[in-house]
């Protein structure tokens, strides 16, 4: 025999189930999302940073030595420049010995 209130309870209980389901997923959703955001604007500082290190040891090379360092490897074995090569690629083109290299950073990960 079925009480009349029976039917409530159940339907109450899969309503609020179904509820929190949604909430979480919702949570989820957000953090993700969040998570994500924050990752993207370290990988973009990260880059500035780097950038401005390099041109920081340009500068600083020709002020010591009164031209511009010829490659890259010569900033790094004098200068103390270090990056992770496996995340960066530096193009570092030098177009004359008194006129600053262009430098241009891409990520490889490609984000």
């Amino acid at each position: 025999m079925k009480h009349r209130f029976e039917t409530q309870k159940t339907s109450s209980v899969s309503k609020n189930f179904i509820i929190s389901v949604g909430c979480f997923i919702l949570i989820v959703f957000l953090f993700t999302t969040g998570t994500s955001l924050v990752s993207d604007k370290t990988d973009e500082q990260e880059i500035r940073t780097l950038k401005q290190a390099v041109n920081r040891g340009i500068v600083h090379c020709y002020s010591m030595e009164g031209s511009y360092p010829e490659s890259l490897q010569y900033l790094k074995e004098h200068y103390g420049l270090t990056y992770d090569d496996d995340k960066f690629f530096v193009d570092y083109q030098t177009l004359g010995s008194n006129i600053m290299p262009d430098v241009t950073i891409i990520d490889r990960r490609g984000r």
